[in-house]
């Protein structure tokens, strides 16, 4: 996992808070959260059901994937169980009914889990992007430390006293570019173009980040959450070629608001191409971040749609995107 310390970038510091670091990066405001609401409430419909991901049996490992293989189960959202090294490794896991502070309101599920809790195997290893609920789930994560009390987590700066505090005892949290190990498994912690903050004061108290996760015979890219950003480049040179990236392609909608976020399935491809620009080493692309929580004004499965449409039209192999079912496993 060698890299070029020259094209690190860091995130800026902005006295206690973290700011991306890219020229452009339009920082919305409480004026422009008011106006997408209205926005919002003026143009509200129902998700479209009929375009909600299906459910599948999962093909997981039990009790662990051999350690020269690589498996991946898509959980729902960014949540995956990545079967890799050997090791058990969740992404960003969220099993609550609803992304948000309390249980009675806030984004609610449209879709189960692709996995019940219950089936996981052993966990050996979380990575966390950022804090946001959708990401960071505080029932999800006490329910992990009880249930597999060994298992290692590995954060962004900021992030592990939280963690910590729920009971995990093998707690990490990195910047950018900062390096560890799990096991047999390499994880570099990489830049990503998003923002933090669970409450009315802490916005961007904590980092954001995207997750790079190799041993010797497998290599992938979690990218967390994020808009797309120059860095894409730098992570594919630095750490790539990959096997799998999981990239999200969803909550995109009003781009004047979210395009500084999220990526829309367009930009998406566009950071795939930046990641391996040889088409020989696309990677498989798991789409993330879409059919389980409506976050934003684009129909709930409009997604996956406009995403195979821009991966044909930019001519990446059409294999290697992954459009999975709530549950799918794939073998790599």
């Amino acid at each position: 996992m060698e890299r070029v310390a020259e094209t690190e970038e860091r995130p800026q510091r902005r006295g206690q808070r973290f700011a991306n670091p890219w020229p452009g990066f339009d920082r919305h405001g409480f004026a422009d959260l008011l106006k997408w609401t209205i926005e919002r409430r003026a143009k509200r419909g129902a998700a479209d059901s009929t375009s909600l991901p299906g459910l599948t049996e999962h093909g997981i490992v039990v009790p662990r994937a051999e350690p020269h293989a690589l498996v991946a189960t898509w959980i729902g959202h960014t949540t995956a169980l990545l079967q890799i090294g050997g090791l058990n490794v969740l992404t960003d896991p969220i099993w609550s009914d609803r992304a948000s502070p309390v249980s009675f309101a806030g984004p609610k599920r449209f879709t189960d889990p692709g996995v019940s809790f219950d089936d996981l195997p052993v966990i050996d290893g979380v990575v966390l992007s950022h804090n946001h609920y959708d990401h960071l789930d505080t029932p999800t994560i006490e329910r992990l430390i009880r249930r597999f009390p060994a298992a290692a987590w590995r954060v962004p700066l900021g992030v592990a006293d939280f963690i910590r505090s729920r009971g995990a005892r093998d707690v990490e949290a990195l910047g950018w570019h900062g390096t560890t190990a799990v096991g047999p498994l390499r994880l570099a912690c990489v830049p990503a173009q998003h923002f933090s903050g669970r409450g009315l004061f802490d916005r961007n108290r904590t980092l954001w980040c995207g997750w790079v996760l190799s041993c010797d015979s497998h290599s992938v890219f979690f990218a967390g959450d994020t808009a797309l950003h120059p860095s894409f480049a730098t992570i594919g040179k630095d750490y790539g070629p990959f096997d799998l990236a999981l990239m999200p392609i969803g909550a995109y909608d009003p781009r004047w608001f979210m395009r500084s976020v999220h990526m829309d399935p367009e930009e998406c491809v566009s950071a795939v191409k930046l990641l391996s620009p040889s088409p020989e080493e696309t990677p498989v692309l798991l789409a993330t971040h879409w059919g389980t929580f409506k976050l934003t004004d684009e129909p709930i499965g409009e997604p996956p749609v406009r995403m195979r449409r821009a991966w044909d039209a930019a001519g990446l192999p059409s294999e290697r995107l992954w459009i999975a079912r709530l549950g799918e496993s794939r073998v790599l």
